[in-house]
């Protein structure tokens, strides 16, 4: 054991990640595309025999050799990996992992929040975290023949948003609307959130949600362990409902508002999945027509193109005026660059 170093291996180490890589292969694994720390265990000759990584406070791309299974090294990638996330002020730390191995992470201190037999087990180091985000979720039940959901991550709020959230305020007498929270898209959660807020406060039967860590977008759900693109999102799907299913079952849901997708192909398959599935738990699935403007569906996609191209005087065909306001404001500035020099704003 004590020939065995880990330690962290940085991007520009092409040795290092070589072998990593051979060692993820042969253990069945790609190397997941969302990755910000990465360490490798090596023996007495810097052979690569062990491997963990990290993306944001979920543990990712954990793998050892078949020639050293059974020595007790995850074990010791397990605890190197929870330093850094400790260091980085994570306590509360997530993994996702083949449905064979959770038991070996439930040894660790792991708790499973949900199974997707044969694809994937989502699971977490706390053992009441779910349950207690639950809990706190139940707080605002609300009684009612029709209660309704929508998940928006709105980057940003459009009128096709907009559309979606007053067919359902009509239709219901309370609609829960949770954010999506992670911190990944080129506008920043707060002012996600904010130009929602904005933009819904004439509706009286709302009640938000921050979606907090269980609720994550197809962009950072791993894909390391997936055979292709299509089961990955076919895994994020029946995972994001089966945590989808448990909420409703505290607060009451019995339907799902979503928007009709002409445009990205990930979610017009998460759709499909939805509508299938949702309704064998009892969740009615609601799919309405995507609005249009200009003869063009109305997509959050358009709107960041409009803006990286500079074309400003056509968004007011696609933004309600609270969020047309925001993005003539000096505090968007700063987003306006960022969206000018992104390498890609269309989602597929």
């Amino acid at each position: 054991m004590s020939d065995y170093s880990i330690s962290k291996v940085s991007s520009n180490d092409k040795r290092s990640n070589q072998l990593i890589d051979q060692l993820l292969l042969g253990e069945g694994i790609r190397r997941d595309k969302n990755l910000d720390y990465t360490c490798a265990m090596f023996d007495e000759d810097f052979n690569v025999v062990a491997t963990g990584s990290c993306y944001g406070n979920t543990l990712r791309c954990l793998a050892v050799s078949s020639e050293h299974q059974g020595e007790g090294l995850m074990n010791q990638v397990m605890s190197h990996l929870t330093e850094v996330q400790f260091s980085q002020g994570n306590s509360h730390i997530f993994l996702y992992t083949k449905s064979s191995a959770a038991r070996f992470f439930s040894d660790l201190g792991f708790y499973e929040i949900v199974r997707i037999e044969g694809k994937v087990v989502f699971m977490e180091n706390k053992r009441s975290g779910f349950k207690d985000y639950i809990d706190r979720l139940g707080t605002n039940k609300k009684e009612g023949d029709n209660v309704a959901a929508i998940v928006m991550n709105a980057n940003p709020f459009t009128l096709g948003h907009l559309t979606l959230v007053e067919k359902a305020a009509t239709e219901n007498d309370m609609v829960h609307l949770f954010i999506v929270s992670e911190d990944v898209s080129l506008i920043p959660f707060s002012v996600r959130k904010r130009l929602i807020l904005e933009g819904t406060s004439h509706l009286t039967n709302i009640c938000y949600h921050d979606s907090g860590p269980y609720i994550i977008s197809n962009a950072t759900f791993p894909s390391y362990f997936q055979k292709d693109d299509n089961a990955v999102i076919e895994s994020h799907a029946l995972l994001d409902l089966g945590i989808f299913i448990k909420i409703s079952e505290s607060l009451g849901i019995n339907r799902r508002y979503v928007g009709e997708e002409p445009t990205s192909l990930v979610t017009a398959l998460y759709n499909d999945i939805m509508k299938e599935r949702l309704p064998q738990a009892g969740i009615e699935c609601i799919i309405i027509p995507r609005k249009e403007a200009a003869g063009a569906p109305i997509s959050a996609s358009t709107v960041r193109t409009l803006i990286k191209e500079g074309d400003f005087s056509h968004l007011s065909n696609f933004l309600p005026e609270t969020t047309l306001r925001f993005f003539q404001s000096e505090e968007a500035q700063p987003i306006i660059q960022k969206i000018k020099e992104a390498d890609q704003v269309i989602h597929y």
